[in-house]
């Protein structure tokens, strides 16, 4: 049974469209994380589930049941937002207290209740400060302490880490994780950060203009995304782009690039002759020697070193820029004229027109083959 069952969820505002028919599940004890840019309806989604905000169409069902006309008290949901949204004139204590305090709990059973997740989230010492005299970090842990203190079966997570300092998100991304798997809830995670969405989701959701455009997991939306759109959110160096018209002949399907023959995926036989966008992650190019198989000439322009990684952009005979990455201290050459190789196995294939992913085709031989 899914925790989180959206059905062709409608929302207007005057003439604008900010969730057209969105369908979505989250499994039990799963984290779904919905990404997107700002503006894709992430938060206004999120309200909706919460009971917040009234849809114009469609169902919502928490845990099987339908949630028409259930107001958001009766929901069993957790909620933190990106902005805290703590009570100034309460302090942490009050604050975490406060969901456990407006079911009626007695004052043993809420003091248990926030020590619990106090000590969870490591804010134990802090308790009696209110929100003006903690850290954001401490804002932050507050606010996701309150949203876990009724251990609720729903959490609705929107953006949490956005206003933390970058060495507290990079630690809550390892942390929450293990967290959310002690608590055993059913989380919804929105975020616009692609490192956050591929740490912390069992699967990820990408939504554009009110639409969920592709669900998968972090592996199958980097490897696999549904559109070059998606392809450009996901990735650091970003995707290269080149407009290509496939070829094809005794070898199987391939593009050009410098004039010479760069294979691709032989199951994209389908796209010969059709403009296209091949997509090539920085790491699916590497540097070879100018003999090597599929060898293709270019001129180094630049390099920069990033932490782990080294991003080296060269030129292409035509002048085509394209990005190569490879793992820091690993030999490359720096200047000059070199040579680059594709991993054809990793090329993408978009569609120039529509912008979406051609896919390779499989005969029954390849999948009996597979099988096999």
């Amino acid at each position: 049974m899914a925790a989180i069952e959206l059905l062709d969820i409608v929302k207007r505002f005057k003439n604008e469209t900010v969730l057209d028919a969105v369908t979505l599940k989250v499994d039990e004890g799963e984290t779904l994380v919905l990404f997107g840019p700002s503006g894709a309806g992430k938060t206004v989604l999120l309200r909706v589930i919460a009971g917040v905000i009234e849809p114009d169409g469609g169902d919502v069902r928490l845990n099987g049941e339908d949630m028409r006309d259930v107001p958001p008290e009766l929901r069993n949901i957790g909620m933190a937002f990106q902005n805290f949204a703590l009570f100034p004139h309460m302090d942490a204590f009050d604050n975490i207290a406060s969901p456990l305090a407006a079911r009626r709990n007695t004052a043993e059973r809420v003091r248990e209740g926030v020590e619990r997740v106090a000590r969870l989230l490591k804010i134990d010492h802090v308790l009696g400060h209110r929100p003006r005299a903690l850290s954001n970090g401490q804002k932050q842990r507050t606010a996701l302490a309150r949203a876990l203190a009724a251990a609720p079966s729903l959490l609705l997570l929107d953006d949490p880490l956005r206003n933390v300092d970058a060495k507290l998100r990079f630690e809550m991304r390892l942390e929450l994780p293990r967290l959310l798997a002690a608590e055993r809830a059913s989380t919804l995670y929105v975020t616009q950060d692609y490192k956050e969405a591929m740490a912390l989701g069992d699967r990820i959701a990408v939504m554009f203009g009110g639409r969920i455009a592709q669900v998968g997991s972090p592996e199958e939306i980097y490897l696999s995304p549904a559109s070059l759109e998606i392809a450009r959110l996901f990735g650091d160096p970003t995707v290269n782009v080149l407009d290509v018209v496939p070829e094809e002949d005794a070898q199987g399907p391939f593009v050009r690039l410098s004039k010479l023959r760069a294979p691709i995926d032989p199951g994209l036989g389908h796209a010969v002759g059709r403009p296209c966008s091949l997509g090539l992650r920085p790491e699916a190019i590497r540097f070879v020697e100018s003999g090597a198989h599929g060898a293709i000439p270019v001129t180094i322009e630049a390099e920069t070193p990033l932490n782990e990684k080294a991003v080296t952009l060269v030129t292409t005979a035509r002048g085509r820029e394209i990005l190569v990455s490879r793992p820091s201290g690993e030999a490359g050459p720096t200047e000059g004229t070199a040579h680059i190789a594709v991993d054809s196995a990793h090329a993408l294939l978009f569609d120039r027109e529509t912008g979406l992913r051609i896919a390779p085709q499989r005969s029954d031989t390849d999948v009996r083959g597979a099988a096999a």
